[in-house]
């Protein structure tokens, strides 16, 4: 069964969801590590907790890849090519634009959770389309937390 292009196009698109939950993971560990001003503790600690999150999410993306037969990213540079979670080299970004890109961020991934959930369907890989549920939910969950700060 993993040689069908249904079972090829899940394993692309959990890789691609893999690059996105590892490239989000590290701009809110960068956020974590730079967050200034007078919400500094709380956001601190939020963006760590997330952050956790998202890294305890990227073997178990991963290891559905491998269960379906297929090859798992193998450096930054393939993370790098795969996400469409942009990067946030800047310097002395101001909070609630960490918030706000954070919201935006875990929002596109709701997205991309989805797509992934679609492929699995189409795979008939029943595992990875449940677990597609809760990931939503968590991704939807940062959202909606993000949300709240913004007010």
């Amino acid at each position: 069964m993993p040689g069908d292009n249904a079972t090829k196009a899940l394993i692309d698109t959990l890789n691609g969801l893999l690059a996105d939950y590892f490239a989000l993971y590290i701009k809110t560990k960068n956020y974590h590590w730079h967050v200034k001003g007078p919400q500094f503790h709380d956001l601190h600690l939020l963006f760590d907790t997330q952050a956790t999150e998202l890294f305890a999410l990227t073997d178990v993306i991963a290891e559905r890849v491998r269960k379906n037969g297929g090859n798992t990213l193998t450096s930054i540079g393939a993370i790098a090519g795969r996400s469409v979670i942009a990067d946030d080299d800047r310097e002395g970004v101001d909070a609630m634009a960490m918030v706000a890109a954070l919201r935006d961020d875990n929002a596109a991934l709701v997205a991309r959770i989805r797509a992934a959930k679609a492929a699995a369907t189409e795979a008939g890989d029943n595992a990875t389309e449940g677990m597609a549920d809760d990931w939503t939910d968590q991704a939807q969950q940062r959202v909606w937390f993000l949300s709240s700060i913004l007010g």
